[in-house]
């Protein structure tokens, strides 16, 4: 069959296995809704959380990214894994021990404020928002490509689907839909990349493949240093980003991972805290498997893709550069007159200007694998947008529905109440559909941009909510409200405002966008602890019920006897 044919099928496929899970799984309740009842297995929910945290980003643009950067693009890798540690280790326990379905909900009650929950809202909508502009994109360019439509078909059509089985499901059909999706998104990763580790290296473990030897018997490593030297571009096994904003961005993706709602949402789906630590653990590896394959298949993407299109002429390049010129993801300009494809360092006499979001997709046919393994990472790509989106929308919906409206209308039945949450989660694929067809960068910067939101407003709420008694709303809010404000200015000011700025020597002491989400964290940190200790104490009742979350229970019953 051809490749359009064994796309559809298998992408058909995946997505009336989504459908069908999330008609059998339907929400009834809002407990089922929000938190999917609290009875789903350790094993199950851990598979889940894979799939929600693990999203486009991770599945399409962070190899992407480290082909294009080499060791600088490692921040991706280090950062999200070293996040969820920090998320499964210091926070989550905690999180569920306290049993609210939210982080709104957390913060209203841990610091005794409706206002402080509004806040909240404010802030989860905020980094919902932008991160699923990156998944909506993502979707858009599965459909581009592979399914021969519009970028902004593509949106519209993935909004639809993730529309049906998240709003008719709610946790509950999202759950058991990212179960299915954490299993379609690790094979279609896992398959090609196995694939390309035997053609280049002989060895079918990307991992070992990474630093083994190519034909030449020549270390892989070694030979794309050599190949990167030679067209006048730094090594690929080093760093060309300063190591302050390096250590940064790591930092901003670390504890913005710890504060990604619709990542923390999943801990309550569980019966008991046990079971949440289980599920973390279980979603460690699961995400390690594609995580420790990600460098593999970025040092195999550009290897390839420089030795099927350097210096080639320009009327006589592979079918896959064809095929992705018609998305205009790939861009080629004969600036020197000479017929053949150069890559230069200079941006401005390149020739040869590939998204970065595109290099997973596009890995199988620069390689030359069949149609079918083709078709299945189109899959795998649409099934890693879609599981992140869904969670994301579930955020957005119950902010709205039981962090604001619930709030201010406590005897609202849990009929309207389930409907309030549905119609939320319409308006929220409208606009998220929106900013996916007009996306503010590459899926991963613009991921990076929600972490660095979540570090900045979340991160140190959460943290102090759990661990310390003197902390109050008047410092929660003040600290949400100035790490949100300055990271946004900040963002927008170089993204959008100035991009012609947007250079190392015009950043706040050489900080990146990406990264600034740490000083805003910082300032939050000073704001919570300044403005908490010139305003009264906590009540008695909040500080003992924080106790009571850090006691493990039966702790000290040995010694009352």
């Amino acid at each position: 069959m051809d490749l359009l044919t064994w796309t559809y099928l298998l992408v058909g496929l995946s997505f009336a296995l989504y459908i069908g899970i999330a008609i059998w799984s339907r929400a009834s309740s809002t407990e089922e809704f929000y938190v999917a009842g609290g009875g789903v297995s350790p094993l199950a929910n851990g598979l889940a959380t894979a799939a929600d945290w693990m999203s486009a980003a991770s599945f399409m643009s962070m190899a992407g990214q480290i082909s294009f950067s080499g060791y600088d693009g490692s921040v991706y890798l280090m950062g999200w894994t070293g996040g969820y540690v920090l998320l499964a280790l210091l926070l989550a326990p905690y999180l569920r021990k306290f049993g609210k379905f939210t982080v709104p909900d957390f913060v209203g009650d841990r610091y005794y404020s409706n206002k402080a929950r509004v806040v909240a809202v404010i802030c989860a909508l905020f980094i919902s928002f932008t991160y699923i502009a990156g998944q909506m994109r993502g979707v858009g360019i599965v459909f581009s490509r592979y399914l021969e439509l519009p970028i902004e078909w593509g949106v519209v059509i993935g909004m639809a689907i993730v529309f049906f089985y998240a709003v008719l499901g709610g946790m509950k059909g999202i759950t058991y839909t990212q179960v299915a999706q954490y299993c379609v998104l690790i094979f279609a990763y896992m398959v090609p990349a196995i694939f390309i580790s035997i053609q280049l290296t002989g060895n079918p473990i990307p991992q070992l493949g990474l630093g083994g030897e190519i034909a030449e018997g020549v270390p892989l490593l070694d030979k794309l240093d050599g190949v990167l030297g030679d067209l006048g571009f730094g090594a690929y096994t080093s760093g060309k980003k300063s190591i302050p904003d390096l250590f940064m961005i790591t930092l901003a993706l670390m504890v913005g991972t710890a504060g990604l709602p619709h990542v923390i949402v999943r801990f309550f789906t569980v019966p008991k805290v046990k079971d949440a630590r289980l599920s973390a653990g279980y979603a460690l590896v699961f995400i390690a498997i594609l995580y420790t394959t990600a460098p593999a298949v970025a040092a195999f993407g550009i290897y390839n893709t420089i030795q099927s299109t350097s210096e080639k002429s320009i009327t006589d390049l592979p079918a896959w550069v064809q095929n992705w010129q018609q998305t205009n993801l790939i861009q080629i300009e004969d600036k020197n007159g000479d017929g053949k494809v150069q890559y230069l360092p200079n941006p401005n006499t390149n020739e040869l200007r590939m998204d970065k979001d595109i290099m997973v997709l596009a890995s199988p046919e620069i390689a030359e694998l069949p149609n079918w393994v083709v078709g299945l990472v189109a899959a795998g790509a649409m099934a890693a947008a879609l599981s992140t989106a869904a969670g994301l929308l579930l955020v957005i919906s119950t902010s709205i529905s039981r962090d604001l409206f619930k709030t201010f209308r406590p005897n609202i039945s849990d009929k309207k109440e389930l409907r309030i949450a549905r119609l939320a989660a319409a308006g929220a694929v409208l606009l998220a559909g929106y900013f996916g067809i007009n996306p503010p960068g590459f899926v991963a910067e613009v991921v990076a941009f929600a972490f660095g939101l979540a570090a900045a407003s979340f991160f140190p709420v959460i943290l102090l909510g759990i661990f310390s008694t003197r902390v109050n709303h008047e410092g929660a809010i003040g600290g949400m409200l100035t790490g949100l404000i300055f990271t946004i200015s900040y963002i927008s000011y170089f993204k959008f405002m100035s991009p012609e700025l947007n250079t190392a020597e015009h950043w706040w002491w050489g900080i990146s966008p990406e990264g600034i989400g740490s000083l805003g964290m910082a300032l939050n940190f000073l704001v919570c602890f300044g403005v908490s200790w010139l305003t009264p104490p906590p009540p008695k009742k909040v500080q003992q019920l924080i106790q009571e979350i850090r006691i493990p229970k039966g702790a000290g019953q040995a010694s009352d006897h």
